[in-house]
């Protein structure tokens, strides 16, 4: 495995928005859902990967809030891999050190996948070697608009004031207000869009757009894109000197 050439300069929080699953199954004739599995074993790779690259934070956009118009045989398929997923990773990811987290609405998903969802999260509350979190019926603006629904509660019911609201108050509300804002965004299959994905944590995160599909992104070509990264000078705004 590569080692990240300056682990001082690199990226302690990546995000990834895994694309081309599709794209990549259509190119071998085969169903999308291929794809797909293929893009899951992927994962199973670059979370392995994180620690020897100085990753400690590792979030991935698995299903968003639009991903719902695609065809309900699609659909469908997704959901039955996600809890196939975490049947068949939970204990590797125990074992490796991995806690996970879900962000997104969990109100429209299904209540077996939920289930396995809180156990997972469960099981693995005391790991920290890497915090792995994924994007399940996630959209960036659907959070601030929940996060700005249970801000306004709280002032209605006398807890907060309007004074109160401000940028930090508002993220304490968001699915990641655990989470440290990611400090690099990739976006795989040559796509150069966000598309909906951590609208309000990556407002200075750096981002990334690779060619590669993502079912062909591997652990070497994530290394190369984190040596990158350690080669920009990140400013938040300010002039430096």
């Amino acid at each position: 495995m590569p080692k990240h050439a300056d682990l001082k300069t690199g990226p302690g929080h990546v995000a990834i928005i895994m694309d081309g699953n599709g794209r990549w199954a259509q190119q071998r004739n085969r169903p999308r859902l291929f794809g797909h599995h293929a893009g899951a074993r992927r994962v199973r790779e670059i979370v392995a990967a994180c620690p020897d690259l100085g990753v400690k934070y590792l979030t991935i956009f698995a299903f968003s809030t639009e991903n719902w118009k695609r065809t309900q045989t699609e659909v469908a398929g997704l959901m039955s891999l996600f809890r196939k997923y975490i049947e068949r990773e939970a204990k590797a990811l125990l074992k490796n050190g991995v806690r996970v987290r879900f962000i997104g609405d969990r109100i429209r998903l299904d209540v077996k996948l939920v289930r396995l969802m809180d156990e997972l999260e469960l099981l693995t509350a005391d790991n920290d070697l890497v915090h792995l979190t994924i994007a399940i019926n996630y959209g960036g603006r659907d959070e601030v608009t929940r996060a700005a629904k249970r801000l306004a509660y709280e002032v209605e019911m006398g807890r907060l004031t309007h004074n109160d609201v401000d940028a930090e108050t508002l993220s304490r509300f968001l699915d990641t207000r655990v989470l440290p804002d990611p400090d690099l965004v990739i976006r795989t299959s040559g796509e150069a869009r966000i598309s909906n994905f951590l609208l309000w944590q990556s407002a200075y995160s750096e981002y990334e757009f690779v060619d590669t599909l993502w079912p062909d992104f591997t652990a070497v070509e994530f290394a190369r894109v984190l040596s990158s990264y350690g080669r920009r000078e990140r400013r938040f705004g300010a002039v430096l000197a």
